[in-house]
């Protein structure tokens, strides 16, 4: 197959992101032409002038529209993309030189609709980065789901770094508009479609995640809120492991509790996992205050995605009213 690349890059008030994802472009060692297409999302800090100064040296199409969503802008620069074949990246991401190379490569031997690459911590990113960064990427944190080959589920593709052809795009209808969740979604019906999707680890994007803690707490605890929505959409895909940061959650507030009145066997339990969660960050970040910071971003990952989920779990289980009605804040309107 011949294969021809679009970017499709929404951005919302992030000029300088996009600056220096342009200029990670500038340094692909991929020789063949491809096309950007970068989104204006209804921003009212917008990153025209910064794309004007990239046009010269990149094969950039730049538009503007009305705030929807990142699900239907991505949608919106798909529908006029000229390639076949579509890689969306969040605006905070920055690609290592090979990315493109690599991408092709593993789709020229083994081609599938749709991909999804990995995400890691660049050298230059905060400390507090780096420690979120491990916690949404470890085996021991999240099973992997977010881009290893031992993960355990079926990998599902995030729209940080994430192709898929057009054949696809034209067959599945794009992403939906809830968010988040948009990316599971669109995966779970392309599945559902006849196309096969597949991890592509050498096709990795350093991810900044423009997070405090704070941020992180509300982000990670609507990634819970939207899962037994999609559960509820496609109930096939319903898996005991969505459960485990409800149950580390309140197994651990359980063990506090139990740890008052002289029973130390549970909050024992935790303490090992804790130590073995330092040891694996400290071998892979090779920093020991990022290790330690790392402690403290699972258990916000957990608390925030644990409670998340058991509140929309109660809430779709046991509500006869719609999932948008029920929390209209994780559904953006779509521009037709």
């Amino acid at each position: 197959m011949d294969l021809s690349f679009s970017f499709i890059i929404p951005v919302y008030n992030r000029p300088n992101e996009i600056e220096e994802l342009l200029d990670s472009l500038l340094s692909q060692t991929y020789t063949k032409n491809y096309e950007i297409v970068i989104v204006e999302d209804g921003s009212s800090l917008p990153s025209k002038e910064v794309v004007e100064r990239f046009t010269d040296k990149l094969n950039i199409s730049y538009y503007q529209k009305p705030n929807s969503g990142p699900g239907d802008s991505r949608n919106y620069g798909m529908r006029l993309a000229k390639g076949n074949y579509f890689i969306v990246l969040d605006s905070d991401c920055i690609l290592p030189p090979q990315y493109l190379v690599e991408a092709e490569k593993s789709l020229l031997e083994q081609f599938v609709h749709c991909y999804g690459g990995p995400d890691a911590a660049h050298t230059s990113f905060s400390n507090v980065q780096k420690a979120i960064n491990y916690a949404m990427t470890s085996f021991l944190t999240t099973g992997g789901i977010r881009g290893r080959k031992d993960a355990v589920n079926k990998f599902q593709p995030r729209s940080f770094n994430m192709g898929i052809s057009k054949e696809a795009f034209e067959a599945v209808g794009g992403y939906g508009n809830i968010h988040p969740g948009e990316d599971p979604d669109l995966t779970i019906r392309i599945w559902n479609n006849g196309f096969e999707t597949k991890l592509i680890p050498e096709a990795f994007v350093y991810h900044k995640r423009r997070i405090d803690w704070n941020k992180f707490y509300n982000q990670v605890k609507k990634f819970g809120m939207v899962r037994p929505i999609l559960n509820k959409w496609h109930p096939t895909t319903a898996k005991i492991t969505y459960w485990f940061p409800t149950f580390f959650t309140l197994g651990l507030l359980g063990a506090l509790v139990l740890a008052i009145f002289g029973i130390w066997w549970p909050i024992a339990f935790f303490a090992f996992y804790f130590v073995l969660l330092f040891v694996d960050a400290l071998l892979k970040t090779k920093n020991l205050k990022v290790s330690v910071m790392a402690l403290f971003a699972t258990c916000v990952q957990f608390f925030g995605y644990g409670l998340g989920f058991l509140k929309s779990t109660i809430y779709t289980t046991f509500s006869k009213k719609s999932p948008e009605t029920l929390f209209p804040k994780l559904f953006f309107k779509t521009n037709d």
